[in-house]
Parts: C-alpha cells; sequence; structure tokens
C-alpha cells in the first residue's frame, strides 16, 4: 500500500488539488450572491408613481433635470451620470419627518466622506420659500459638505415632476400651493447608470444601515468588476 501510494504521489496530488478548486467553483456558483434590485414604478406602491407610470415594468431611469443647489451654481444630472448617489426630498422649514432625515443623512455623508464616487442630493419641495440663501443657511446649519452634498431648488414643477416620475417618492401632485406636495421619507440609491437600486427610510437608523452595505454592493458591481 505504501509502494502505491509512493508510486502515484504527484497524481494524487494533482488530482486532489484540482478537486478543491471543482468543489470551490460548485460552492460559488451555487451559493446565492446578494444583488440588487432594479426597480420600476409597477414595482413601487401606486400612490407614490404618476399614472402614466404606473405599468411600466422596464427601462426606468431617472429624468434630466438642471436645478440651483446651496451655493447658486447649476447642477445637472449630468454631474451624477456614473456616480452612486442617494436622494430625498424635503424642505427646510419641516418640523416633522425632514429634520430626522437630514440628521441620518449627515451620518451617511460623514460614512461615506472619503468616496469620490458617491453623491447626496437633497430636493426641496417648497422651492419658492427654500431660495439659495435659505438652503446655504441649513448647509451651514446641519453641517452638510458643499462638495458631497448638493440641496436643490428651481422650478417647482420639475422638481414635483421628479419626485413622482423618476425618484416615485411623492403621494400626490402639488396643486400651487407652498406645502401641496406630500414628500415620504424615502431615501432612493440610483446607480452609475440613473437606476434605482433601493428605497430606504430616512428615519430609521437600521434602514440607514442597510442602505450603506448596499452602497457597497453597488461599488463592486460598477467599479470592481
Amino acid at each position: 500500500m505504501r509502494h502505491f501510494f509512493s508510486k502515484y504521489k504527484l497524481f494524487l496530488t494533482v488530482f486532489g488539488l484540482v478537486s478543491l478548486v471543482i468543489l470551490g467553483l460548485f460552492y460559488r456558483a451555487l451559493s446565492p450572491q446578494k444583488t440588487l434590485p432594479i426597480y420600476q414604478p409597477a414595482m413601487v406602491n401606486f400612490e407614490l408613481v404618476d399614472s402614466t407610470l404606473q405599468h411600466v415594468k422596464k427601462f426606468h431611469r431617472i429624468a434630466d433635470f438642471s436645478l440651483t443647489n446651496q451655493n447658486g451654481e447649476t447642477v445637472t444630472h449630468q454631474q451624477l451620470d456614473g456616480k452612486i448617489y442617494i436622494a430625498d426630498f424635503i424642505f427646510t422649514t419641516c418640523p416633522t419627518i425632514c429634520p430626522v432625515m437630514t440628521e441620518n443623512m449627515v451620518t451617511v455623508q460623514k460614512a461615506l466622506k472619503d468616496n469620490p464616487r458617491i453623491h447626496l442630493v437633497s430636493f426641496s419641495v417648497t422651492p419658492k420659500i427654500d431660495s439659495v440663501p435659505r438652503l446655504k443657511a441649513y448647509a451651514l446649519e446641519k453641517g452638510i459638505d458643499d462638495e458631497k452634498w448638493d440641496l436643490l431648488t428651481g422650478d417647482k414643477k420639475a422638481i414635483y415632476r421628479l419626485a413622482r416620475q423618476s425618484y416615485l417618492v411623492a403621494k400626490e401632485d402639488g396643486d400651487g400651493g407652498p406645502y401641496d406636495m406630500i414628500h415620504t421619507e424615502n431615501f432612493v440609491l440610483v446607480d452609475p447608470q440613473r437606476r434605482i437600486r433601493g428605497y430606504y427610510d430616512g428615519t430609521d437608523l437600521e434602514a440607514i444601515s442597510s442602505l450603506l452595505e448596499d452602497v457597497v454592493f453597488l461599488e463592486k458591481e460598477f467599479f470592481e468588476n
């Protein structure tokens, strides 16, 4: 027996190594890999989606936009193309969920501050009230990094279209009043191809942790292959 193993030692060693590699490949192939969904309007609560899009099941992407940030600079969709970004809809005079959302977005900002691939965007749902000076004061008050996070104001109808037809986060259309859109607490994770990859409760710290984990998965999907 010892003579047999000595004679075929090289063969058995190679065979063993090949078997381990094959087993490893099978394990990897059979193990479930986490993937993030690509959200379509038909997958979202109809209350948050414009009626013209409620049955759309593919090819949904964030629309073009051009708005103004807290420094009076024009920010467009093109500046976000190729980046992962997190968006929400707030207003500076909101007394309820917005302060918590902003506080939690500051937490996200701190976690991702050194990552140039990730950006943050907050759209004001009361743009007539949230002028550039007001947004700048809000940014200073909350500790918002201008290089990392844009607070956007501009044409009210354009922002409402984005909320209802692109990000799918508004419960109803505006009717012209200053507080007429019922925005949600959602943070929206958008990939470099302008596709929605996740919704997260911006008032819930556990959801924020999930968001940060999913950012890592998106980075691997787009930047590490």
